[in-house]
C-alpha cells in the first residue's frame, strides 16, 4: 500500500512538472509577445533560434529579411519593461511531431494597426524555438 501511495505521488508530480508540446510552444510564443510588448530584447531572443530570420515588408522592399539579433535590437533602444502599446494574442497552433506552425495577432494601440504573424517552430534539443517568422498588416 505504501509503495502504491508513493507511486501515485510520483506520477502526480511528474504530470505537474512536465509540459505538453502545446504548452511549451505557448511559452515560446509568449517570450516573443511579451518581449516585444515590454521592450525586452533578451526575452525576444529567448523564443528564437539564434539563426532565425524574420520576413517582413517595408516601403522599399516587398521582402525584407531581418535576422533575429537585429530585430531584437530595435527594442533595446526603448525603455525596458515599459508597455509600448503592442498587444499580442495567439490565434492558432498546429503541431506535427517536432515542427509546428503558429499564428498571432499583434495590435498596435498607438496607430491602430493590426499585424498578423506566422511562425515556424522546431523542437531543437528538447526546446521549442521559432526558426522563422513572417508578418503582414491586416487591412
Amino acid at each position: 500500500m505504501k509503495q502504491l501511495f508513493l507511486l501515485l505521488i510520483l506520477l502526480n508530480s511528474y504530470s505537474l512538472f512536465s509540459q505538453s508540446a502545446y504548452d511549451q510552444i505557448q511559452e515560446t510564443l509568449q517570450n516573443y509577445l511579451q518581449g516585444t510588448s515590454y521592450n525586452r530584447p533578451e526575452q525576444i531572443k529567448k523564443g528564437f533560434h539564434e539563426d532565425a530570420n524574420l520576413y517582413l515588408t517595408n516601403k522599399e522592399k516587398s521582402l525584407w529579411i531581418v535576422p533575429i539579433v537585429e530585430y531584437a535590437g530595435w527594442f533595446a533602444k526603448r525603455e525596458k519593461d515599459v508597455f509600448n502599446g503592442r498587444k499580442g494574442k495567439i490565434l492558432a497552433v498546429d503541431i506535427e511531431n517536432d515542427i509546428a506552425m503558429a499564428k498571432a495577432e499583434i495590435t498596435q494601440t498607438k496607430n491602430s494597426k493590426v499585424y498578423i504573424d506566422i511562425f515556424l517552430l522546431k523542437r531543437i534539443e528538447g526546446a521549442w524555438k521559432i526558426i522563422s517568422k513572417a508578418a503582414t498588416t491586416r487591412n
